[in-house]
């Protein structure tokens, strides 16, 4: 098993937001998806994706489909996605992706929580070398499914991972692989459980436990905001 096998093992110990958190991230990613791509799932690949993900965290398809409606209405508030980066104490990279219609509060907000927590805002660039973006598929396991073989069918796709999961099969592949990735997977019928993207830290830096909780604190705030989306770090799990 590879690195993004060892990352995903560890981040599934880590709780990430409530239910609530995790619906307003998703009529964000929809609005997003509709402004850009429309609101026809058809012919929309990436708002076909977030209905998958939406389905798999259990969200009612009467708020996926408000959420459709609300983003093709002149009523919905544009989201811009920005990305922050920083260190926590401790010398901890840390990574925090925003969707936020206004910006200035929101990097008020990023700001004072680095601040207050013993580090501070880098400048664009500062920490995202240490990190591998990543896309990644969750697919429901076909019976007889010969997991080495289709990791060598899908090289050619961007694909550079592939482990089972529970009933699952997960792949990972290059960023820019995505929409590849997803054309290979619905050509070939497997179904799309969820997909997303993810930043990998090349490297890990070990904390003792009162460090830890330093940096649990300051992660703790980064996801009680509403603007933030993720959060991505390089300490140890």
């Amino acid at each position: 098993m590879g690195r993004a096998f060892e990352y995903r093992k560890a981040r599934k110990l880590k709780r990430w937001g409530t239910m609530a958190k995790t619906f307003t991230k998703l009529g964000k990613e929809i609005a997003i998806a509709v402004k850009s791509g429309g609101p026809d799932p058809a012919s929309n690949s990436r708002l076909r994706v977030l209905i998958q993900n939406a389905k798999a965290a259990n969200m009612p398809k009467d708020n996926v489909e408000r959420a459709i409606k609300k983003a093709s209405s002149k009523d919905q508030e544009d989201y811009k996605e920005i990305v922050y980066e920083g260190y926590g104490p401790f010398g901890i990279a840390i990574i925090v992706e925003t969707a936020t219609n206004n910006n200035t509060r929101t990097v008020a907000n990023v700001r004072s929580y680095f601040n207050k927590h013993n580090g501070s805002l880098g400048t664009s660039g500062s920490v995202e070398f240490m990190f591998e973006r990543k896309c990644h598929f969750k697919v429901t396991a076909k019976e007889g499914l010969d997991l080495e073989e289709l990791e060598l069918e899908m090289i050619d796709f961007g694909v550079q991972e592939i482990f089972a999961e529970d009933e699952n099969v997960i792949i990972y592949g290059d960023f820019e692989s995505f929409g590849a990735i997803q054309k290979y997977l619905e050509e070939n019928e497997f179904e799309i459980v969820s997909a997303d993207f993810e930043r990998i830290p090349n490297d890990t830096k070990e904390l003792n436990e009162e460090q830890r909780e330093a940096i649990d604190k300051l992660l703790g705030k980064f996801e009680e905001d509403e603007d933030v989306s993720n959060v991505y770090h390089n300490m140890q799990e």
